[in-house]
């Protein structure tokens, strides 16, 4: 009799924990990048209460006879099984598509998580909302190095991006042919030099006796910086004079053809660029943080760094959605989003809990 009650008393106990697990499950239906455990049972040890006997020539085998001594919790297991995903728009609200957790720090030890509602905090660095500090690999001069070392992710939003002198300028579309002696076409465009100082560049492109010439000039000053060049047309092509060197710059005309009544010469293109400030930011599915400048550029300010594991089941769960890892987990391998096994990043957006409430009931 007492040993039946202490039977129907281990399942009790059992199914409680299930319960348990199963409320807890019911409980995290919106919470961020939760993921949904189950209870697995097993029997526990049976008495023998008669063994089993060979069968032979005067009687046949018996087999053996136990009675079970009740049931226990054999594990309780995370399903890593993808979540819905939820749209927010909030450039830093960050969600892994397939494998990996985000690293973060907190409190001097390294922690994993798959909740990617992130902030900049005053101090300009990536946070979770609790407060850890997101970790990956701060750019130096755009080039992010993802063999070093993991740090807390900061936003420059003082930095300013040097400026780039004008090196190169190139044009394109159509010189007419046939114009009239006397034709000029100017085209300006706006350079810089080391310093990000503005000037502009005048192009000026004269027909006289059937050929065209250019003569690069200072448009504030007059000052002659390159030509007169002529350019030579052979069934509208361009087959003399395709560069024209204005001081340090040089200016590609390769593009420009010479057919009949057409005038389209336009400026295609030029490098170079002032100083600019950090206007804004966008993070990119490797998980880039690229911003934009004042100045029209843009360039790699840092990088998120995720982590996967040998076997992600063996994490231990931890508060705010946080994960340890153990022994069983295997060591953190930390990489790159979208490379590998490693599961792309979509900035905007969350994941979502994977519990499936019909499943739970």
């Amino acid at each position: 009799m007492l040993r039946s009650l202490n039977t129907g008393i281990s399942g009790l106990r059992a199914h409680q924990t299930m319960l348990n697990v199963t409320a807890n499950n019911i409980a995290n239906v919106n919470t961020t990048g939760f993921k949904a455990s189950r209870t697995q049972f097993a029997d526990t040890l049976s008495q023998l209460v008669q063994a089993g006997v060979a069968p032979d020539q005067q009687v046949g085998g018996r087999n053996p006879a136990q009675v079970g001594l009740g049931v226990t919790t054999q594990a309780i297991t995370t399903r890593f099984t993808q979540g819905a995903t939820q749209t927010t728009g909030v450039a830093t609200d960050l969600m892994i598509g397939g494998d990996g957790f985000f690293v973060v720090r907190q409190g001097g030890q390294q922690l994993y998580t798959r909740d990617g509602t992130f902030t900049f905090d005053a101090l300009g660095r990536l946070v979770t909302a609790g407060g850890a500090f997101v970790q990956g690999w701060t750019a130096v001069d755009g080039q992010v190095n993802p063999n070093a070392p993991v740090g807390n992710l900061t936003l420059p939003v003082d930095a300013v991006l040097p400026p780039e002198a004008t090196t190169a300028v190139s044009l394109g579309g159509n010189l007419p042919a046939g114009a009239a002696d006397g034709t000029e076409l100017v085209r300006d465009v706006e350079i810089f030099d080391a310093l990000g100082t503005s000037s502009v560049l005048s192009l000026s492109f004269v027909q006289n006796g059937g050929t065209w010439t250019v003569t690069a000039r200072d448009a504030a000053t007059g000052t002659v910086l390159g030509g007169p060049q002529a350019l030579t047309f052979t069934a509208g092509r361009l087959t003399t004079g395709a560069t024209l060197t204005a001081g340090t710059v040089q200016v590609d005309l390769a593009a420009v053809t010479g057919y009949a009544e057409v005038s389209s010469l336009t400026v295609t293109g030029s490098d170079g660029a002032p100083a600019g400030s950090l206007t804004s930011y966008q993070i990119s599915g490797d998980g880039a943080i690229v911003g934009t400048f004042s100045n029209g550029r843009t360039q790699v300010l840092g990088q998120v760094a995720t982590a996967v594991f040998t076997n992600p089941e063996g994490l231990e769960k931890a508060a705010d959605n946080l994960y340890v890892a153990t022994g069983n987990s295997g060591a953190a391998q930390i990489g790159v989003a979208g490379q590998g096994q490693f599961g792309e990043i979509v900035s905007g957006a969350l994941e979502g809990s994977n519990v499936d409430l019909s499943q739970e009931f």
